[in-house]
């Protein structure tokens, strides 16, 4: 199973000061952290596109493309990329130079997205949500595939017979599905043999294992092999040397960001008495010492027969030399134990 750890490089204030750093220092802290990810040997940084003043990173693939020319051998991916509000030809090129410059490391992770603002930003209508996403998905399958490409759609303008360049370093960019819980999208991953990736954000981690029978059920029915089934987590957490610690570092940021999303959304507000359920064995957060948080990795990983997983890194704003701190015993301890583990 390949580790690694996914952000939307959010820019929220710090609960304790209520200071907001400054976008290009949340910039350059980002790139320290995945250079420490790709040191210490995780397998996967991924980074989600958000067009909101809370998250800094709107264009995944312009950040990954810096990351690529100072690390070797992590794998670089979107988390995700809107595909509905984008352009695939755009999109495909502009990973093209991901993989181009990373020898073959990149990779994209294509979602709907949980937030709405790149669809009036770019002039997409909502009432067209799924549709356009899978009329641009096709596209990109087939522009991931093939050097020239005619093309006929009803969202973008038809493409006669064009080649669309650069090529990427490997023969076809790694296309993921994300999926937040629709059975239908779980469904068209499997039909269109994409590998799966789950965001687990809430709720019990068990509830999710009715998505992934779903998806090696119709895997099986499209006639693909067992075996080339890939399935990745995301979900949010924290590591800490002390597991009380940790937990009492990542509640004033986390509570911050969800009590704010619960604002927009309808939820109520964070509290320690829900947190502290997240936070237990069944719950959804991944965040303790190094043991709660292998324990719970290899937990999932039984439970769903994972391939990746995915550690949210982090969802407010945490002081950075604490986030790198959480990396270090991420790469250093809870690998190599899952790995060993995974081994016997």
């Amino acid at each position: 199973m390949e580790l690694g750890i996914s952000t939307f490089a959010e820019l929220t204030p710090d609960p304790k000061t209520g200071k907001t750093l400054s976008p290009a220092q949340r910039m350059k802290n980002l790139m320290e952290e995945i250079q420490l990810s790709d040191q210490i040997g995780l397998d996967v940084y991924a980074i989600g596109e958000h067009h909101r003043p809370d998250f800094v990173v709107s264009s995944p693939a312009t950040v990954l493309a810096a990351a690529a020319v100072t690390t070797k051998n992590i794998k670089l991916s979107s988390a995700v990329t809107v595909l509905g509000s984008e352009d695939p030809v755009r999109v495909f090129q502009q990973f093209a130079h991901v993989d181009l410059l990373s020898e073959g490391r990149a990779e994209i992770m294509a979602g709907r997205g949980s937030f709405i603002e790149s669809f009036p930003l770019f002039g997409q209508d909502l009432n067209d949500y799924d549709v356009i996403f899978a009329e641009k998905l096709d596209l990109l399958l087939q522009l991931n595939k093939s050097e020239q490409i005619s093309w006929r759609g009803k969202y973008r303008p038809s493409i006669a017979n064009r080649g669309v360049y650069p090529r990427p370093f490997q023969s076809e960019i790694p296309v993921w599905l994300a999926v937040g819980g629709t059975p239908q999208s779980v469904i068209r991953a499997a039909e269109k043999g994409l590998p799966l990736a789950l965001a687990i954000i809430g709720g019990s981690p068990d509830r999710f294992t009715y998505f992934t029978d779903l998806y090696r059920q119709t895997w099986a029915k499209a006639g693909r092999n067992h075996e080339d089934i890939q399935i990745a987590v995301h979900s949010h957490g924290f590591i800490g040397t002390d597991s009380q610690q940790a937990a009492d570092d990542f509640y004033g940021p986390y509570s911050f960001v969800m009590t704010q999303l619960g604002k927009e959304r309808g939820w109520p507000p964070m509290n320690r008495g829900q947190f502290g359920a997240m936070r237990s064995k069944e719950g959804s957060l991944v965040l303790g010492d190094p043991q709660e948080v292998i324990d719970k990795i290899l937990m999932q990983q039984e439970m769903m027969g994972l391939t990746r997983y995915l550690l949210h890194l982090s969802v407010g704003t945490m002081p950075h030399d604490k986030l790198m701190k959480a990396i270090e015993l991420y790469g250093d301890v809870v690998a190599p134990a899952v790995r060993k583990a995974l081994g016997k």
